[in-house]
């Protein structure tokens, strides 16, 4: 196997993996053989019925795909360790090329964490307070941190970063799948949820680009931030946060998704540490 690797203009990363025939070929043998233990013909008993006898009723189409299905999860990972890239998302597929006797081409494409640039956060965050007007007469009130909503819009105007349409668009299905599970819970479909909010379904994945965009350019620039003041996560933060599990199903899995539990862990300790700035 070979991997070319490449990045487009919009960030996406493709990974163009040749796939020796003798590879092919030994998979499609091995799902043949499989299907032939567990087909029945009429006057054999199952899995003893004669193989070309088999072979001829096979589907071949059907065939080629228990193939793709048991060569591309391999062909991937392998890809990404040869690539020595470590994709956000889980690819998207294409075969290529899939002619019999030669070598298959199959084109993986995903995307890579991009990287973000923060201007002066500090002085955006504390323009916050700057803005708030005191009026002689009025009594002084003890100063109040600024709103999470304010915090972050202040981050917002100092982020740059290009985030690949690839990952917006990830973001924008996983927003979506999340509406048709809501309007489910409700009792109507996504038709009748948007016409009883006057929008429609255009209007809806354009709206939930944008969120997408402003949610990534908050993960991407908050984990910028955090590495430049050094903002870690220690095992008694974790351990703390596992131990207000109510059950010991909920305990089980917030240890399972310990590394989740980091990643929400120091994004809020950075939201902390801008909002006392």
């Amino acid at each position: 196997m070979t991997v070319a690797q490449a990045t487009t203009d919009d960030g996406t990363l493709e990974l163009t993996i040749t796939v020796p025939w003798n590879d092919v070929q030994s998979t499609f043998d091995a799902v043949v053989s499989d299907t032939t233990k567990k087909t029945e013909i009429p006057g054999f008993r199952k899995g003893k019925a004669p193989q070309k006898l088999i072979e001829d009723k096979l589907d071949e189409t059907k065939i080629y795909e228990e193939v793709l299905q048991r060569l591309i999860p391999k062909l991937y990972n392998d890809a990404i360790k040869q690539a020595g890239v470590r994709p956000l998302i889980s690819p998207k597929i294409e075969l290529k090329e899939a002619t019999k006797n030669k070598d298959w081409i199959i084109i993986a494409r995903t995307c890579q964490r991009p990287k973000a640039t923060v201007g002066d956060y500090k002085k955006a965050v504390g323009e916050t307070k700057a803005k708030k007007i005191w009026t002689p007469g009025e009594e002084k009130k003890k100063e109040k941190k600024p709103s999470l909503d304010v915090v972050l819009k202040a981050l917002l105007s100092v982020i740059m970063v290009d985030i690949p349409k690839l990952l917006i668009e990830h973001e924008v299905n996983r927003l979506l799948s999340e509406l048709i599970d809501q309007t489910k819970q409700l009792g109507l479909t996504v038709e009748q949820y948007l016409a009883s909010t006057g929008r429609n379904a255009q209007s809806v994945r354009t709206e939930y680009e944008e969120q997408a965009k402003r949610t990534l350019m908050l993960e991407f620039g908050l984990e910028e931030v955090a590495d430049k003041e050094g903002i870690l996560v220690s095992d008694d933060d974790i351990d703390t946060v596992i131990k207000t599990a109510k059950t010991d199903d909920e305990r089980k899995g917030l240890e399972r998704e310990r590394y989740y539990l980091v990643s929400i862990l120091r994004r809020q300790k950075t939201i902390d540490f801008l909002s006392s700035l």
